[in-house]
């Protein structure tokens, strides 16, 4: 039998839950998932394999207009996730308004195979859901709609088959062992990020960038210092908390999470550093491992 291997690129806008399908998908909590819009900034690409095949997922930041540097560079990434996707999932809440003119466009005119998820049918009626199957069918005419919730795994199965039937023959992209293209230090940033937007709230989440300045694997315990960045003095002072209650929150969590993730001991040590407009500053998004 021959092997199978494709890219998947799953793209949809903030919220749609593309961060939870991902998970769903590849079994393993790849992408960092919160109530907050705007959680992914890179592309996580997470991997499946079996004897016969591999699939590679691509999580992308969420569909916006951008407004700064930043959201410029997510957006490069979604750009750039259509043209070398083999298979393309659009991931649409069951209530959004959808009007990204551009990668609507790009998805009426692709050769790869569409498919558009409506998710967070648990929380509609079956009369909004064929409402919403009939736009989607309208707007793009897709190879094929699911109506889905990836919180709560329902229909997931039948968008990896989708999957397993349109991946074309190829050798595997990557080894066998390997689940994902980024490295401790990322997944470790991330998980620390993921606190950031879950502890804090308004703006604070969306000015903050976590950079991993030391990573050291000793005999029994990992040795890991962090910095988490913002743009103002104020926010540093938020960050912090009284008598640094908030820092010690972020701090305690992340440890748990990053233990668990490596299975090892881990010291941590957070510092917070000001940068003022690091989202708007190309030198900085370059350092912090941003595509231009």
């Amino acid at each position: 039998m021959p092997h199978k291997a494709g890219f998947v690129s799953i793209i949809g806008k903030p919220n749609a839950g593309k961060s939870t399908l991902m998970n769903a998908l590849v079994g393993e909590k790849m992408s960092i998932v919160t109530s907050k819009a705007q959680t992914t900034r890179h592309r996580i690409i997470g991997i499946v394999n079996e004897p016969d095949y591999q699939i590679v997922f691509s999580d992308t930041p969420g569909v916006i207009k951008p407004a700064y540097m930043l959201q410029k560079s997510m957006m490069g990434v979604v750009q750039g996730s259509l043209i070398d996707a083999d298979i393309i999932l659009l991931v649409t809440d069951i209530n959004e308004k959808y009007d990204e003119n551009d990668v609507i466009e790009k998805l009426r005119k692709t050769a790869s195979p569409v498919a558009v998820l409506i998710n967070k049918i648990d929380k509609s009626t079956q009369e909004d859901v064929e409402n919403k199957i009939a736009y989607w069918q309208q707007t793009i005419a897709p190879q094929v709609i699911f109506a889905i919730s990836a919180l709560h795994g329902h229909n997931t199965q039948a968008v990896m088959q989708f999957i397993l039937d349109h991946l074309p023959e190829h050798d595997p992209y990557y080894d066998k062992d390997v689940l994902t293209d980024k490295t401790e230090r990322f997944f470790v940033s991330e998980i620390i990020r993921e606190k950031v937007f879950k502890l804090y709230e308004k703006e604070i989440p969306y000015s903050t960038e976590v950079v991993v300045t030391a990573f050291k694997e000793e005999e029994n315990i990992t040795r890991i210092s962090v910095e988490i960045i913002v743009e103002r003095d104020s926010q540093k002072n938020i960050i912090i908390g009284k008598a640094g209650s908030m820092i010690k929150k972020v701090g305690t969590y992340s440890r748990q999470d990053i233990e668990e993730f490596l299975q090892q001991k881990v010291f941590l040590e957070l510092f917070v550093k000001v940068i003022p407009d690091w989202r708007k500053k190309e030198n900085y998004l370059k350092r912090f491992g941003y595509e231009h």
